[in-house]
């Protein structure tokens, strides 16, 4: 099975058997050495505990147990996505807006292919940001690779 499938799968597993209190932010499925790990991302008001995380391990591996589709051994781990939080969904553009964000394009954009700064917006489909040049752009979402929180020190 691809990589993307097991995560649209299991994406699919944790949304039924997450807790309404929690949001489930991103599943990765990835080789890193010999190992696979199963890396799922959950977040809740106020933050996740590490025994937030041992719940949701447990809710979780039964179900990937018994489904059993995934065909070779893996790590399973439950975190929290931390202060450099992935921004993946549209909601995750609107709920940060003001903040600090990188974005990284699949390709240069104005001769640049990594922004930062604030995020100004986000509608059709197009990120909007101020960046640290003091610069307004404004990106289509099909052109981001990744984008994610940036902290500033």
């Amino acid at each position: 099975m691809k990589r993307k499938e097991v995560e649209e799968r299991v994406e699919s597993l944790v949304l039924s058997a997450l807790d309404q209190a929690f949001e489930l932010v991103d599943v990765e499925y990835v080789k890193e050495g010999p190992h696979r790990f199963l890396r799922i991302y959950v977040d809740k008001e106020g933050g996740i505990t590490l025994e937030d995380c041992q719940k949701i391990s447990e809710s979780v591996s039964g179900p990937l147990d018994k489904q059993d589709f995934i065909d070779e051994a893996y790590f399973l781990e439950v975190s929290s996505p931390g202060l450099d939080r992935p921004l993946k969904k549209d909601e995750d553009y609107h709920r940060f807006n003001g903040e600090n964000i990188e974005v990284k394009l699949y390709e240069a954009m104005n001769g640049e292919k990594v922004y930062e700064g604030e995020l100004l917006g986000f509608s059709d489909d197009t990120v909007e940001m101020m960046t640290d040049k003091k610069e307004t752009v404004k990106i289509p979402k099909s052109k981001i690779a990744s984008a994610k929180l940036a902290v500033k020190l």
